[in-house]
């Protein structure tokens, strides 16, 4: 099924998980850690310049926002590991985190987006452990594949997937600034959500 990406409008942002309404549709969360590029992602994702804010500063999304289009939602969850706001925040994020997982929701798929430059990181590792537990159905998104050549990208994406244990067939490595892997990543979508 071919979405139409370019549909996509913001429903509502959500700043704790009693406040989420009720799932009914066809679900894609993005998860990552913070300055990860989700909202740069979501944006290239839904050929749009501005539909997520995106900042230069992390942390700036701090609140679960949903985003329609076509029919399916996609929900840009916070980012998590952000050093600089207050361990009050940092818990209210991770508590919002969880409350959207720990509901009955249609988890159609979640993007967890991790930055290709860097070696595998604890929180990661943790939320993709989470996944596998959860038996959530889920992809990583490799981003700033443009920061790297092609050669280290592709040479960093594998030795990342034997850190977190996972075959390079449930990986794409995208950049958003360069269109790379943004296509695939919509196909992986559309074939979660059909």
């Amino acid at each position: 099924m071919a979405l139409r990406f370019e549909t996509a409008r913001f429903e509502a942002a959500y700043g704790t998980a009693e406040q989420l309404p009720p799932s009914t549709t066809p679900e894609v969360a993005f998860a990552g850690r913070s300055n990860v590029g989700k909202s740069s992602l979501i944006n290239k994702l839904c050929r749009r310049k501005a539909l997520a804010r995106t900042s230069s500063q992390p942390g700036k999304t701090a609140n679960i926002n949903f985003y329609e289009a076509d029919g399916i939602r996609l929900i840009d969850l916070p980012g998590y590991g952000y050093a600089k706001v207050s361990g009050k925040e940092r818990q209210r994020w991770a508590d919002l985190i969880a409350g959207y997982f720990d509901q009955e929701r249609s988890f159609n798929l979640v993007v967890a987006l991790v930055d290709t430059r860097h070696n595998a990181q604890e929180l990661d590792v943790q939320m993709l452990d989470f996944l596998r537990e959860a038996q959530i159905p889920f992809v990583i998104a490799f981003t700033k594949a443009d920061k790297l050549s092609r050669a280290k990208a592709d040479q960093q994406a594998a030795s990342l997937c034997k850190q977190f244990s996972i075959p390079r067939a449930q990986t794409v490595v995208t950049s958003a600034t360069k269109n790379v892997g943004i296509d695939e990543l919509r196909k992986r979508i559309e074939e979660a959500c059909e």
